[in-house]
């Protein structure tokens, strides 16, 4: 659930929609890691002035956390990241 809302929320903000990506990657029982992938213009605005974006979005997740008991890490990585 936590893995498509980031990433419709991620299309709304990218100029480029169509390269946006999210992998979702389960640790263990409890804590999983999400990572999102954009076009190298796209990834300081999904970060956002000093973070303030990607802050924001991880504080929606914890939102997540308290339904599904799952926590979560956001990552976010430009499309020719390895």
């Amino acid at each position: 659930m936590a893995d498509k809302f980031i990433l419709e929320f991620a299309k709304l903000i990218a100029d480029k929609p169509d390269f946006v990506s999210v992998q979702r990657e389960d640790i263990d029982e409890g804590f999983s890691e999400i990572t999102v992938r954009a076009d190298k213009s796209d990834t300081g605005k999904l970060i956002g002035k000093d973070g303030k974006m990607i802050n924001s979005l991880k504080s929606i997740i914890s939102g997540c956390k308290a339904k599904e008991g799952r926590a979560y890490r956001v990552t976010i990585k430009s499309n020719d990241e390895q």
